[in-house]
């Protein structure tokens, strides 16, 4: 790159979060563009390398949004420029750089960003296609077709937080469907606020949109749900007559059991999320290629056959009764699959007339149960578990299951390192169950950012004394549940990972390092909430 062009995408300085620059295809074209200089015309050769082609919109920050041609490597490209450079274009030149970092097939690529001072430029992968947006206005899509976008979306999204970044804008604008069936997510805009968790609840909006045409984010808070990039055009999600959301299975006939299922858990906020990795494997899993007999295949996305119009059960249903939770989803997931497709399709019969599968293999007659609901666990008592202090931390431990967040139990402030001064090991707290329980999920809210933590289980009770503390440590660590959180930045942490064949009713979340704090370092268990059945 010719030095009188500015610093290249490989000099900037990173600036830690992924935020891409503008999507055209989904722009507000009402925006008015920020520029004082004067303005880009076709033809023009941007740092000897990119000609404008065709102006293409503003996006909702006034950036102007052409198309373009790399004229070296004679490809299609998006080019979003901003007046002026410099300092005001400090942030989208360093998003773009954080951006560049993460390469994965469902992500837009950005290839480059120059910086000329009287205006900056960011280089980007050009789609031809539609957003789920424009998509979603031809009708609801079928499940096995949302089930490929929700995968595609999770994927892009692992590849994201794998590096420790959020994305903070998935919504029906910014998922791309390319016109060979690629799906890709672009226009990632993050700040404090977001999370990745965030992320995974808004894949759960995805959902919904694709089989309802309505967005839920009056349910499940996705940030600016209401304005910018075509968002206000959304349509609202249903609702029944007390303001609930209303599952898709009640908004449309067709939605098959275990999808509908996977969505309202996702926009649950009482049902702790997956992280995006599990949840893009269990969508792979799910997004499984179906019999031509059922499904009409149209490229890597696929449309179900018609199931002819059913009136909409919402009125009788009266909303979703109950929740249940990810990791359930993957002991019952196939068996509604098998009856969804059955639905769909049916043998050779109409399919209003077929609705049931028989049993098969997969599903035999006497394993068509529910299975048991999903919901909070009771714990019955808790410890702090401290082998190597003086015992003046082991009291209030009650508070970290008494229902109220803004109280909990803490550590005393350490010096000098975060790993208890270099005085412990660890501490950790204890619950009981208070009876052997299949778990789910174990979400442990803390007081403050950058904990790192691990949680395990084990079989025996010991008594409440340093020599106790130390034998039930030393049988738990054995027994690990999930990932361990180093270094979390987040104030939530969501264990999963628990054996579906196995009960538990012990279990230790064990801190290790604690965060800064003041001059010190400390941290607050404020609330642990246990999800099974």
């Amino acid at each position: 790159m010719p030095s009188s062009a500015g610093p290249s995408i490989d000099t900037i300085t990173e600036g830690g979060r992924v935020t891409q620059v503008g999507e055209g295809q989904d722009a507000d074209e009402s925006a008015p563009p920020v520029m004082t200089f004067g303005a880009p015309t076709a033809g023009e050769i941007l740092a000897e390398r990119y000609e404008l082609v065709e102006h293409i919109n503003n996006d909702s920050a006034g950036r102007l949004v052409w198309r373009g041609v790399d004229v070296v490597l004679r490809r299609p490209v998006a080019v979003v420029l901003r007046y002026p450079g410099g300092d005001s274009a400090t942030e989208m030149l360093q998003a773009a750089v954080a951006a560049s970092r993460v390469i994965h097939p469902n992500l837009v690529g950005v290839y480059d960003a120059i910086d000329e001072g009287e205006r900056a430029y960011v280089v980007r992968e050009w789609v031809d296609g539609r957003s789920l947006r424009e998509l979603a206005a031809d009708g609801p899509l079928d499940g096995a077709r949302a089930t490929t976008i929700g995968n595609a979306v999770a994927s892009a999204l692992a590849a994201v937080h794998a590096t420790d970044m959020v994305h903070g804008n998935v919504h029906p604008g910014t998922v791309m469907i390319s016109d060979d069936g690629r799906v890709v997510l672009a226009d990632a805009r993050t700040d404090g606020d977001d999370s990745q968790e965030s992320d995974i609840r808004a894949v759960g909006g995805i959902l919904y949109f694709a089989l309802t045409g309505h967005w839920p984010h009056a349910e499940a808070p996705l940030r600016g749900a209401t304005a910018g990039h075509g968002r206000a055009a959304i349509p609202d999600a249903v609702r029944d007559a007390t303001g609930a959301l209303a599952a898709p299975r009640q908004v449309r006939a067709g939605v098959p059991a275990y999808l509908d299922d996977l969505t309202m858990d996702l926009l649950d906020a009482e049902v702790a999320p997956p992280s995006s990795d599990v949840l893009a494997a269990e969508l792979a899993r799910l997004d499984v290629p179906a019999d031509d007999h059922y499904l009409d295949n149209s490229g890597p996305l696929r449309f179900a056959a018609d199931t002819g119009d059913e009136p909409s059960p919402l009125a009788a249903a009266g909303g979703r009764k109950v929740a249940i939770g990810i990791a359930g989803l993957l002991a019952v997931a196939l068996v509604g699959l098998l009856i969804g497709i059955s639905a769909l399709g049916g043998d050779d019969k109409d399919p209003q007339t077929n609705p049931v599968a028989q049993p098969t293999a997969s599903a035999p007659a006497d394993d068509a149960s529910p299975a048991p609901a999903v919901g909070p666990l009771k714990i019955s008592k808790a410890q702090i578990i401290d082998p190597d202090g003086d015992r003046t931390e082991v009291k209030d431990a009650d508070k970290v299951f008494d229902g109220d967040e803004d109280e909990g139990w803490e550590t005393q402030t350490y010096r000098r390192a975060a790993n208890f001064g270099n005085l412990k090991k660890g501490m950790g707290v204890w619950v009981d169950l208070g009876s052997e329980r299949s778990v789910k999920s174990v979400q442990v809210l803390l007081s403050a950012q950058g904990a790192s933590a691990q949680l395990f289980h084990g079989t025996t009770e010991h008594p409440s004394t340093k020599s106790g503390d130390a034998q039930l440590v030393a049988e738990y660590q054995q027994k690990p549940v999930g990932r361990a959180f180093e270094e979390h930045d987040g104030t939530t942490m969501t264990f999963t990972g628990f054996d579906a064949e196995q009960k538990y009713r012990y279990l230790l979340f064990w801190i290790t390092e604690l965060p800064d704090s003041d001059g010190g370092y400390k941290v607050g268990v404020q609330e642990i909430k246990v999800q099974g059945s």
